[in-house]
């Protein structure tokens, strides 16, 4: 089930009809239950054989969690460290089993020259995301930096339904401490209609921007040999916008369903496309990834005042193992080394006090956002050098005058009017509007919110027969 669609809305209206009601009957700890459930039974939905192990891998970590904070005595430092490299190998096990067995196998036939079939492996919705707040629950639980959680909140943390596929990535110090203060025992209307309008909002970004965009960019990628110029322009900025709309309209959406429990998760963007430099759009984009990889990756190789050398090389560590988080290629790879130098870059000058005037910077950064975007949606590297190549060749233009090639781009407009005009709407968001991080901090119940709500949930209404996968569920 994605969010974007009826049959996920009526598995939505049962499950808060059912939980409004345990709470008003002050069945608090079933209604917490019931959410567990409702979560393991919407996790089914997208892979139904992967149930059990997921199920396996969520107790299994609150064991080691558990046990690691309860060590005391003079051998608590050493059984942690077992317990800890125990539930690190698991995860990072199931991880790479289900994620990069193929990718391995590929590789180890090119080296060798051997022909090891690939094997049948279904990659599991979402075990990317569960898997890294895993890692962090067992790091903090190792640092001894979290106490021992009820069963059920630990639950309801890692399998709260509307973060668990594609984030935000939660940390348990943000939204355990929720769950333990009750807040979720009770009905908030201002959070319900602030929720509302921020799904309707992310439901707006999905159906109505990012797949009429994704449509028509996934076309070009299947086969980008057979695009020209105008086409592979198109198509590779609508790529960087369906995505865009595509992950924060995912997140809005579960920020909202979170609010219907009066749960907030945090929020995942901040206007990236506005950024002046790498390092500001890393701050943006994605924000909880960021944080996490900072936290957990950045921060173990690097500490205060090891050296320029040491912080260099901690940048692009993390944006190698980030590179490799997406996904199981080497293109993925190089896309996160060349994001690294692009922030290293950033680091330097901001450290040297030199700075670009904003019109310069923001667009240098744009472009490289374009241009690293066209390597991580790309099938094969060579299809990405193709797509550059063919954005940069004018032969096609060779010849021509100006009113023939005015009358060659106004054809192209009039046969990719619809998306042209979407990606000119969705252009015009991105730049100007402003986000949801501000629409929540500003929000007070109005007549206005809700009749905007009411337009672009009906809107979305209409689109969702046809709407299609969020575009991190390969993640």
């Amino acid at each position: 089930m994605i969010f974007s669609s009826y049959s996920f809305l009526g598995f939505f209206a049962v499950v808060f009809s059912v939980f409004v009601i345990l709470n008003k009957l002050k069945l608090y700890s079933v209604s917490e239950l019931w959410l567990v459930l409702a979560s393991f039974y919407f996790y089914a939905q997208g892979t139904l054989e992967f149930l059990p192990y997921f199920m396996g891998t969520v107790f299994f970590n609150y064991v080691i969690g558990s046990l690691m904070v309860q060590q005391e005595g003079k051998f608590a430092a050493i059984n942690r460290k077992a317990l800890f490299a125990v539930g690190l190998i698991e995860n990072i096990a199931l991880l790479g089993y289900f994620k990069y067995t193929n990718f391995f196998i590929e590789n180890y036939n090119l080296i060798t020259g051997q022909a090891i079939p690939y094997r049948s492996i279904i990659l599991p919705i979402g075990i990317s995301f569960f898997t890294f707040q895993l890692i962090a629950y067992l790091v903090d639980c190792y640092r001894g930096e979290t106490k021992e959680y009820t069963v059920l909140n630990y639950l309801l943390f890692i399998t709260f339904f509307p973060q668990l596929i594609v984030g935000p990535i939660v940390h348990h110090k943000d939204i355990v401490p929720q769950f333990e203060e009750g807040r979720q025992n009770g009905i908030n209307l201002r959070s319900i209609m602030l929720g509302i309008l921020i799904f309707s909002i992310g439901s707006a970004k999905k159906t109505l921007l990012a797949d009429p965009l994704t449509t028509y960019a996934q076309a070009f990628f299947d086969n980008v040999y057979a695009g020209g110029l105008w086409r592979t322009w198109t198509a590779v900025f609508a790529y960087t916008f369906s995505y865009y709309f595509d992950l924060s309209g995912y997140a809005d959406m579960a920020i909202g369903l979170g609010m219907f429990f009066n749960i907030r998760l945090p929020q995942n963007f901040n206007s990236p496309y506005k950024a002046r430099n790498f390092r500001d759009y890393w701050r943006r984009w994605h924000m909880t990834l960021s944080k996490f990889l900072s936290d957990y990756v950045f921060r173990s190789v690097y500490k205060k005042g090891s050296g320029s050398v040491r912080f260099y090389t901690a940048v692009m560590i993390t944006f190698f193992v980030s590179g490799f988080w997406h996904g199981a290629g080497w293109s993925f790879v190089l896309w996160g080394i060349i994001n690294g130098i692009f922030v290293c870059m950033a680091h330097f000058m901001t450290r040297r006090k030199w700075s670009l005037p904003f019109p310069l910077a923001w667009t240098l950064t744009f472009a490289g956002v374009v241009g690293t975007r066209v390597l991580f949606v790309s099938n094969k590297l060579k299809d990405a050098l193709f797509v550059y190549r063919t954005m940069f060749d004018f032969s096609e233009l060779s010849g021509m005058g100006l009113s023939e090639i005015v009358h060659y781009a106004g054809r192209f407009v009039v046969f990719n009017f619809y998306t042209i005009a979407v990606l000119l709407l969705a252009m015009g968001i991105a730049f100007f509007a402003g986000n949801t991080e501000q629409i929540t901090e500003n929000f007070e119940p109005k007549r206005s919110f809700a009749i905007v709500a009411a337009i672009l949930l009906c809107l979305s209404l209409f689109q969702m027969s046809g709407v299609t996968e969020f575009l991190y569920f390969q993640f």
